[in-house]
């Protein structure tokens, strides 16, 4: 099978930093699935590990953490899905990835793929869906009120691709006012067409931003990227005994700034429950099956932006590139070989 590896980390700028390969398909193993994959998107984490991890000695590394397809064949522990079955998911980062013909996934991490879009569209909402809804359901428990604080979210980074199906699901499923953050007009513009109601400028002093609202301080803060250029800032905006939630790599987080206030700090990484085979690891195919109804209903939509082409080592690599110079919105998305 055709598949799009590396065989040493390196920047983005050098010559060949991924290649073209062939591969030999896989077999399932117990609860897997193995998928005939249509189409992938790329996000931060392709970019990071191809640039950090080095793969076992004499082998090929593949990345890909989203996809689409048609189950090819299951494992003989298959419950939830049959060969045909369309489908989408974000994998696991502890496997090899998705940028493959053929691509092996545990079943209680897939969800059935919106019967209202195509591969390329429904290949853009994985592994940002996932980590946003965690985020908000499961750490930051958005449905639980903040005494006293204003029933609004703060997302840091609301027209990437995790803020702007972040902005979706809290329009769609709670009543609170969602608040991005954008520094471009076109990126501001995206975040209020998703649902943002307010969008403020990240590019200032977001404690200032955010008092011009005057909508009082915000219980629930989300910040997606950049988190170290504004954690003075959510440190004073956010509510006493409010929920600070962050998804990005700082290299120190000083907690302490935070206690006066007594704010709770959570990390989502949506690889977990399939890294450590949590007990809940299935609530990841649930929360999947309900974006593709919430999809299908009309309730929220595709963060596709661009699809650059076919799954390649050039195409992949392109993608890499517009990935890493942040000024990306929404997901960028390949199809097909």
């Amino acid at each position: 099978m055709r598949a799009v590896a590396y065989k040493t980390p390196q920047p983005i700028a050098n010559k060949a930093p991924l290649i073209d390969v062939d591969l030999s398909v896989p077999t399932p193993g117990e609860h897997d699935l193995l998928v005939e994959v249509k189409a992938v998107s790329v996000n931060p984490v392709d970019t990071k590990v191809r640039a950090s991890v080095q793969p076992e000695p004499g082998q090929l590394k593949v990345l890909g953490w989203d996809a689409a397809g048609v189950v090819t064949a299951v494992g003989p522990k298959v419950t939830l899905f049959k060969p045909g079955d369309e489908v989408f998911y974000a994998g696991a980062i502890d496997r090899p990835g998705t940028n493959a013909e053929f691509h092996l996934v545990d079943e209680r991490i897939v969800g059935w793929k919106p019967q209202s879009l195509d591969f390329a569209a429904a290949s853009a909402l994985p592994l940002t869906a996932i980590t946003a809804w965690e985020t908000l359901f499961d750490r930051l428990r958005v449905g639980d009120p903040v005494p006293g604080a204003a029933k609004t979210v703060l997302i840091i980074g609301g027209a990437g691709g995790v803020g702007s199906i972040a902005i979706q699901l809290l329009r769609a499923l709670t009543n609170l006012t969602v608040i991005a953050t954008a520094s471009r007009t076109e990126t501001r513009d995206w975040a209020l067409k998703l649902g943002a109601h307010h969008v403020l400028d990240h590019s200032r002093p977001l404690a200032a931003e955010m008092d011009q609202l005057a909508l009082g301080a915000p219980a629930f803060v989300f910040s997606t990227t950049n988190t170290d250029k504004h954690v003075d800032e959510i440190v004073k905006l956010i509510a006493p005994q409010g929920r600070f939630a962050l998804i990005d790599d700082l290299p120190i987080l000083d907690v302490m700034p935070f206690k006066r206030k007594s704010v709770s700090i959570h990390w989502e990484m949506m690889f977990a429950r399939p890294l450590f085979k949590t007990p809940d690891m299935i609530e990841q195919h649930n929360l999947l099956n309900r974006v593709a109804e919430l999809v299908d209903s009309g309730r929220i939509r595709t963060t596709l932006t661009e699809t650059l082409g076919p799954i390649n080592a050039a195409t992949v690599s392109k993608a890499h590139r517009m990935i890493e110079t942040g000024r990306t919105r929404g997901k960028l998305v390949l199809a097909g070989f």
